[in-house]
């Protein structure tokens, strides 16, 4: 038994941001908390390999293209000169700062929160056994244990493939080099910020889908994007096949069913998968997906009934948002309290420039429920914001029910389309009209009123509004 005192004893596998958010909330609901983590650092992905990192990298490139080629007259436009290892250096720097600011300092900081080294297995459904380096293992009984492993980079099972230096983007984001040519496997989130980033860079690109991009989402923002990047100066490779892969010291060969396609350096980016090997999830009566993702209901359940499970390793969506509202809900159920988490409305960004943001259902799948839809897509050309800017390139859509006119989704694709679809998702989770929508002020010159000038285009002809038209 492991009971220095009466309050409930939670023990929490990892310590990413589910982690973090169940600690505290456990512990402000009177409970102290046993954080058991394997690897040298604590912070799980988003600190540390994912999002922090990937939008440092993201915005120097931003700035490097911006650089060369902004719209503006009267500025001279030049090739940005890269030094990608002081890029790196002032990256990594951000990242150990937040890291210590948002987790380690956290942790000297509450007393009821200890951080136990090494790695966990299930005994049973409230028995874990910890594996130390150097030390024997430490049983440790808990009254709830909670999964909050993570997810790590599914590596496909390509023939040649595991001989070869590929990258993840855990690797790609601290590589100290710019490759003369990247090639990019994937057609969704990482694949594209981090395809259109080394683009920038100074990178050749060329970048290959096995369908189309974003094939979750409506086919106009990946249609549009796949434009925008060869705009750029992508080689964009859709519905395209990989059949082996090749290293030769100087650089890859892929065979594909477009033939073979040769470059420098290889990026793998076809997802995630839940980090859940070797816990011995069966011992306690966890049930996981095919994938190996924890089974959980709304209130962070698991098959098993003393047993949680929040973030990338169980069956919901994998946002660092959603992983620290569950584990927040997850903390109250445990020490018994009753809190479901909602994803009815949940908002997404994809951090291309410009940016792909969604929230609700898109048109298709509206349909595919059988719900009889009004669709209006405004092209940025409409949005004063986007005129000033010198960039037009993208639309804001607006999904809505047919004779009620309730929004039911939203789709942008625009620069800080990520600022925009918040305004979005507010107005679908409380029900609101597009006729509501139309009718609220919007500041003008801001991007996020082209979502009221879509709005109004379901009744108004919007080309022949003067500006701030109300």
């Amino acid at each position: 038994m492991d009971r220095m005192t009466d309050k409930l004893h939670i023990a929490i596998i990892g310590s990413g941001s589910g982690a973090f958010a169940t600690a505290l909330k456990a512990v402000e609901e009177g409970a102290r908390v046993t954080l058991i983590e394997g690897r040298e650092i604590i912070g799980g992905t988003c600190v540390n390999v994912g999002c922090v990192p990937s939008k440092i990298m993201i915005r120097g490139a931003h700035i490097a293209h911006q650089q060369a080629r902004h719209g503006f007259d009267g500025i001279v436009r030049g090739p940005a000169v890269i030094d990608r290892t002081a890029m790196v250096a002032q990256q990594q720097a951000r990242v150990t700062q937040l890291r210590r600011n948002k987790y380690e300092d956290l942790l000297d900081s509450q007393a009821d929160i200890n951080l136990l080294r090494g790695w966990a297995r299930f005994a049973d459904a409230r028995t874990l056994i910890v594996s130390r380096e150097n030390a024997a293992d430490r049983r440790l009984e808990a009254d709830r244990i909670l999964i909050a492993t993570g997810a790590s980079p599914f590596v496909p099972a390509l023939p040649g493939l595991a001989d070869t230096p590929y990258w993840t983007s855990t690797e790609a984001l601290v590589a100290a080099e710019v490759p003369r040519h990247l090639l990019v496997l994937g057609a969704s989130v990482v694949a594209l910020e981090l395809a259109q980033a080394f683009l920038r860079l100074g990178s050749e690109v060329t970048l290959l889908a096995r369908g189309t991009l974003l094939s979750r989402e409506d086919p106009a923002l990946g249609g549009a994007l796949a434009e925008i990047l060869a705009a750029e100066g992508a080689r964009v490779l859709t519905h395209t096949q990989i059949e082996a892969v090749r290293h030769d010291g100087d650089g890859f060969t892929l065979s594909s069913t477009q033939g073979e396609i040769r470059g420098e350096r290889l990026l793998l980016a076809t997802g995630r998968r839940a980090n859940t090997a070797g816990l011995a999830l069966e011992t306690a009566g966890v049930k996981t997906a095919a994938n190996g993702a924890v089974i959980i209901d709304d209130h962070l359940r698991t098959s098993a009934a003393s047993v949680y499970a929040v973030g990338d390793c169980t069956d919901q969506p994998q946002y660092v948002y959603v992983a620290a509202a569950a584990g927040t809900r997850a903390a109250i159920n445990m020490t018994g309290g009753d809190a479901a988490l909602d994803l009815s409305v949940l908002p997404a960004v994809v951090f291309t420039d410009p940016q792909v943001a969604t929230v609700g259902l898109t048109e298709a799948q509206a349909g595919a429920r059988g719900i009889d839809v009004e669709t209006r897509t405004l092209a940025l050309e409409h949005v004063p914001r986007a005129l000033a800017n010198f960039d037009t390139r993208g639309f804001i859509k607006l999904v809505a029910e047919g004779g009620s006119g309730r929004i039911l989704g939203c789709q942008v694709l625009a620069a800080e389309g990520g600022e925009i679809i918040q305004t979005a998702a507010l107005a679908l989770r409380d029900g609101l009209r597009v006729a509501d929508l139309a009718d609220q002020l919007f500041p003008y010159l801001t991007m996020v009123e082209g979502l009221k000038l879509c709005a109004q285009s379901f009744s108004k002809e919007v080309s022949q509004l003067s500006c701030c038209a109300g």
